[in-house]
């Protein structure tokens, strides 16, 4: 792991919980900051490419074991395990972004992050209640000809 840099991250509980931070190496971090960003965009992006971006990015964060060890969270697996809930999951994937990326960083001073955790949960649901309504649409009866 290159440069890194231990954080602590209130969760949704309140519970604050370490992790380690690293910075990218070139190649893999041009991948994740390419893809990132324009996969999570509500109905422009791609969830599944998000994803794996996502599992790209959250493997260049640790945390401590009990006897002391680093373990990576490569894994969906690793990352339930020592991730307690979404909310924290997506302050470490904002907080990886800021110490990878300076825009990213330079970019909350006008509320980039912020902004994106707040409309999130609105778009998402608007998305998925608009595919709910058109799948529960009955379909026209049958023709007569």
């Amino acid at each position: 792991m290159i440069e890194e840099k231990t954080v602590t991250v209130k969760t949704a509980s309140g519970k604050e919980k370490d992790y380690i931070l690293s910075k990218f190496p070139a190649v893999q971090g041009r991948e994740i900051i390419c893809k990132y960003p324009l996969s999570a965009m509500p109905k422009l992006g791609d969830y599944a490419v998000n994803e794996q971006t996502m599992f790209k990015l959250m493997a260049f964060v640790q945390v401590v074991t009990a006897d002391g060890g680093k373990l990576a969270l490569t894994t969906r697996e690793l990352i339930d395990n020592h991730v307690p809930d979404p909310e924290t999951l997506m302050k470490l994937e904002g907080l990886m972004l800021e110490y990878n990326v300076s825009f990213f960083g330079n970019a909350k001073n006008f509320g980039f992050l912020a902004n994106i955790k707040a409309k999130a949960p609105a778009l998402i649901t608007k998305i998925l209640t608009d595919y709910s309504e058109a799948l529960s649409q009955k379909g026209a009866p049958p023709s007569t000809n």
